[in-house]
């Protein structure tokens, strides 16, 4: 098989990513800062005086964070642009204030690469509004709503929520946009509302047109 036949060609194995290392200077404070955010610890495992690898993830995420010694030599801090999807970025910044991080103001970009602009994205766009934040040792973080994904960005045969908070977003937002489908038609009661839901969230979810 050619090179540019092999790269036409659909992977047969996924490749699921896993964990992102950031590298810190205090194992220990770094261990208590993301214990507060509500990070799930997953492990802490010491090997003597010179390894040691810490295990955190965020709510609803498939990915983790390392961290601890004998793992990298990067410089502490220097990990940057560290993506957090929320479905709610006001909700999403409240609670990690009240839990001790020190996080921006709410900002949004008319689109990539525009200068940022304050406060949340006004028509509450996709992929527009964004906040920040830091670890102890300055590894940044931001945080971006994305509530409907773009067109070929997931598999629009599947559709999963990672968290209870994640599935009853997706069902507020359905929630809405049928109650606007109900006044179209006239004002009855949708009796068949479940496979209406049901359509509007999979659409959502894959970046597919929305049921009207």
């Amino acid at each position: 098989m050619t090179g540019a036949a092999s790269e036409n060609r659909a992977p047969s194995v996924d490749l699921k990513f896993e964990v992102a290392l950031i590298p810190v200077s205090d194992v220990d404070r770094a261990k208590d800062f993301y214990g507060r955010l509500g990070w799930r610890l997953d492990a802490d495992f010491p090997v003597g005086d010179t390894f040691r690898v810490v295990q955190f993830t965020p709510p609803g995420s498939p990915a983790s964070i390392h961290f601890g010694t004998g793992l990298t030599s990067a410089t502490p801090g220097s990990a940057s642009g560290l993506y957090l999807v929320v479905s709610d970025i006001e909700a999403a910044r409240a609670e990690l204030v009240e839990r001790g991080a020190k996080v921006s103001e709410i900002f949004h970009r008319e689109g990539p690469g525009k200068p940022p602009v304050s406060g949340r994205d006004p028509a509450r766009r996709s992929y527009r509004s964004y906040a920040t934040f830091s670890d102890p040792d300055g590894n940044g973080w931001l945080l971006q709503e994305v509530t409907e994904r773009l067109p070929g960005r997931v598999d629009g045969d599947v559709t999963g929520f990672t968290s209870v908070a994640d599935l009853a977003a997706a069902l507020r937002r359905a929630a809405a946009a049928h109650g606007e489908h109900e006044k179209r038609s006239g004002g009855e009661h949708d009796h068949n509302w479940p496979d209406w839901y049901a359509a509007y969230m999979v659409a959502e979810h894959a970046g597919k047109p929305l049921p009207e």
